[in-house]
């Protein structure tokens, strides 16, 4: 058959594989190498739906994870399957199963570079002889049934601290930090988790899902969770984990002593004895080593300016304007302050109004904003729910002397706001249950009524309440680095001000430019002050091409701190290209160590080098010496970033005078040191952007002239990192939402400086923002 079930007896399989096939490693899977009597075998982590290609033949595609290569940085690889093996391998195959496959075909994957698997990928067919065996995952039967057994697959969990950048890997954290599931800016789902382990290192994980019953169920800090296949990479010097294909979790209480259940949607997982004994573990070191809050506070003990994280019922909501929306919760126990009763009409309030009434005096209004309104109209009325960093606000009401407490849940995913939904297995929630039953609520109803202020008709109209609403909104999506004791000053006051001078304001960003965020991206000179434009990709290509014609000189090769390699081309124009290695105590380094210089290379050349070592100079000869190309060129090329030189102000020295820093008893290679004994004055990439600011007072532009500290995204990367871009561009959303009125817009906290600029016309007043940074939920 050419697809075989084989069972698992005590271990070993009770039919073993031809002993003509021999095991073929992942590394080894290449094209132009033989592979008959080859197999290959890994663990279905991922497999597509049972589809017919367009002659109506059969197609099945499965993903294998190469367990032996877990850690590796490509350890995954597409197999397709064609015709009756597909239609089998369908109606079988199950997540976590062991997976070989023979008489394979091996072929380039086109679609390596977008998945990040493996760059060629499987055909199987039993037209090519193939053959497929399938150790299947144990599952429950019937006695009437026959179904082959398997041992689950052996998963390698990675400390913390031994984490590489590329790399997929599994591991066991305990939670130290976490953001509820909360909308992107997209169409998904996300979750920023921090964890940490007995090595200490700390791992902040974002991970993304369509699906929101997908994403961890994390409940609180010091649950522990289980991620398989999440993708490392480094960002800024730190380790952080992504969501990759096949990422699965599980989340167990972290709770010394309590039951070891996983929470997941998932109906397919496997999970070992020895597992046990590892969260067992992990729970008795959190106890002990990570600083786990008590339980969450009960209504009947908060104070007002206070946050805290609130387990309570959903009995009532309501839509109250367009950026905020209202929870109506209890949790068994009385607020001992008056409470706000945000006014909305009737019609609008979803809940038992029989239960709304016999609560009123036990129930308190949450007002949510912005990002989780969405997720609070999908609430259903009777769930229990964890809310966390509610803000509880001191307030007095329109044209009364009594004060009343009101609480907000403000918008933002800082300092762990959300919302979670609790399953009624949850042990806080059986608690919660057993003691709402437990409350009498006649004695509730008989208390006073100055328990809580009944504002139905404290609001004037609907005016005054905008106005509230507006007044509570939320907390301000920037932050200040310095200069706190300043208080905020009206825009009005600032426009009729005499220049120079330094604000603290509250405002809100109107409009911006450009839109186009790449083109806020400029090189400046700190020597001249001087902006340009960055070079277009083609002006280094047309650079490089006119140096080309130079040829090599010999003389200037293999000199006592270098040695060159050179080779010809064998294309028409038979370039001849030269590359000259830096030594280091006469020695040559690693590649990750090495700074190499090159001449007649092309712009794909130079960048492919870029890739393997650690700093590339592109250089031409003359008769006596290597010299710096034109400084319309980048002088330094290191990873993704091109170094630019000022023409004014640099004086370009030649190249021997690196010979200094590979005679140090540590090169760094810096590009900074690199300009410096080469006579440039480097330029620095920076954002400049025009912002348009108003507060109700006044309106006012103000510049940002920001190299990293503003957005936390340094502006030399941002050309050449889709990543950062697609960041820059959702912290934009969220400063200058698109589409919203201007009421709905977030509140930014800022410092501005005004100056003077005088030409030879008039003088003329600008204003700058300084010290000043997007808070840490928006970025």
């Amino acid at each position: 058959m050419p697809v075989q079930l084989l069972k698992i007896i005590k271990g070993k399989s009770e039919t073993p594989l031809p002993s003509h096939l021999q095991k073929e490693d992942l590394k080894h899977l290449q094209e132009g190498f033989d592979h008959t009597n080859k197999y290959f075998q890994g663990i279905v982590i991922l497999s597509y739906p049972l589809t017919k290609l367009g002659d109506g033949t059969d197609f099945f595609k499965v993903v294998l994870q190469d367990l032996d290569n877990s850690c590796s940085r490509i350890n995954s690889i597409n197999i397709l399957i064609y015709g009756k093996m597909a239609e089998d391998c369908a109606k079988v195959i199950r997540h976590g199963d062991t997976f070989v496959v023979a008489g394979f075909k091996l072929a380039k994957s086109p679609t390596a570079r977008e998945d990040g698997r493996h760059g060629c990928h499987l055909e199987v067919s039993e037209e090519a002889g193939s053959a497929i065996y399938i150790y299947t995952k144990p599952r429950t039967t019937a006695a009437s049934e026959t179904a082959s057994l398997s041992v689950a697959p052996k998963y390698v969990y990675t400390p913390l601290n031994h984490l590489k950048d590329g790399t997929i890997v599994n591991l066991y954290g305990v939670v130290k930090f976490f953001k509820p599931p909360y909308v992107s800016k997209g169409t998904d789902y996300c979750s920023v988790v921090t964890l940490v382990d007995p090595s200490n290192v700390k791992l902040t994980c974002t991970l993304f899902n369509g699906n929101l019953d997908s994403l961890p169920r994390i409940y609180k800090v010091g649950d522990i969770v289980r991620f398989h296949r999440i993708k490392i990479r480094e960002y800024n010097g730190q380790m952080q984990g992504i969501t990759s294909v096949g990422f699965a979790s599980l989340t167990f209480d972290g709770t010394v002593g309590a039951p070891v259940v996983p929470r997941t949607s998932s109906k397919v997982y496997t999970f070992m004895d020895e597992e046990q004994k590892t969260i067992e573990e992990l729970r008795v070191w959190a106890a002990s080593n990570l600083s786990i809050s008590g339980p969450a506070a009960k209504l009947s003990g908060v104070q007002p300016m206070l946050f805290f994280d609130l387990t309570c019922q959903l009995v009532g909501k309501a839509k109250v304007d367009g950026s905020s929306f209202l929870l109506k919760v209890w949790d068994g126990t009385k607020c001992p302050y008056p409470t706000w009763k945000v006014p909305v009409e009737a019609r609008d309030l979803e809940g038992e109004k029989v239960l709304l009434h016999q609560l009123r005096n036990l129930t308190v209004d949450i007002l949510v904003y912005d990002n989780h309104v969405q997720l609070a109209k999908s609430l259903k009325i009777g769930s229990f729910l964890r809310i966390y960093s509610i803000h509880t606000k001191q307030a007095s009401a329109v044209n009364e002397d009594v004060s009343h407490i009101e609480f907000h849940l403000h918008g933002g995913t800082c300092y762990g706001r959300g919302i979670g939904v609790l399953p009624e297995s949850n042990p806080d929630v059986k608690e919660l249950k057993a003691f709402l039953e437990s409350v009498d609520l006649a004695d509730s109803q008989n208390m006073a009524s100055m328990s809580s202020v009944e504002l139905d008709g404290t609001f004037n109209n609907v005016t005054d309440l905008e106005s509230h609403l507006q007044r509570c909104q939320q907390l301000p999506v920037t932050v200040l680095t310095d200069h706190q004791d300043l208080s905020n000053t009206e825009l009005k006051t600032i426009v009729n001000s005499p220049a120079p001078r330094q604000y603290r304001i509250r405002a809100k960003l109107r409009t911006y430019k450009p839109q186009k965020l790449y083109q806020s991206i400029k090189l400046h000179c700190s020597k001249c002050n001087s902006l340009q434009e960055v070079p277009d990709g083609d002006d280094f290509d047309f650079i490089l091409q006119g140096s080309a014609v130079t040829a090599p000189n010999p003389e200037l090769h293999n000199t006592s701190w270098y040695d060159s390699v050179t080779w010809t081309t064998q294309d028409q124009k038979q370039r001849k290209i030269a590359i000259h290695f830096v030594k280091h105590d006469e020695m040559l380094q690693q590649p990750e160590d090495t700074l190499l210089m090159i001449e007649g290379g092309t712009v794909k050349e130079v960048w492919k080098l870029t890739k393997r070592f650690k700093c590339v100079i592109p250089v031409r000869s003359t008769e006596d010496d290597l010299e710096l190309l034109d400084l319309s060129a980048p002088f330094l090329l290191q990873g993704n970033i091109k170094y630019y030189g000022c023409k004014q102000c640099s004086t370009p020295k030649p190249i021997k005078s690196l010979s200094s820093i590979a005679a140090e008893q540590r090169p760094s290679w810096e590009p900074t040191e690199i300009a410096q004994v080469l006579g440039i004055e480097p330029l620095q990439y920076v954002f400049i952007m025009k912002f348009t600011l108003v507060d109700g007072t006044g309106a006012l532009n103000a510049y940002l002239f920001d190299y990293e500290k503003f957005f936390q995204i340094p502006a030399s990367e941002i050309l050449t990192n889709n990543f950062l871009q697609q960041k820059m561009q959702m912290t934009m959303n969220t400063l200058c939402p698109p589409g919203r009125k201007l009421d709905d817009l977030p509140w930014l906290e800022c410092f501005i400086k005004s100056y003077n600029v005088r030409d030879a016309m008039k003088r003329q007043v600008y204003y700058q923002i300084f010290d000043t940074t997007v808070a840490e939920d928006v970025v």
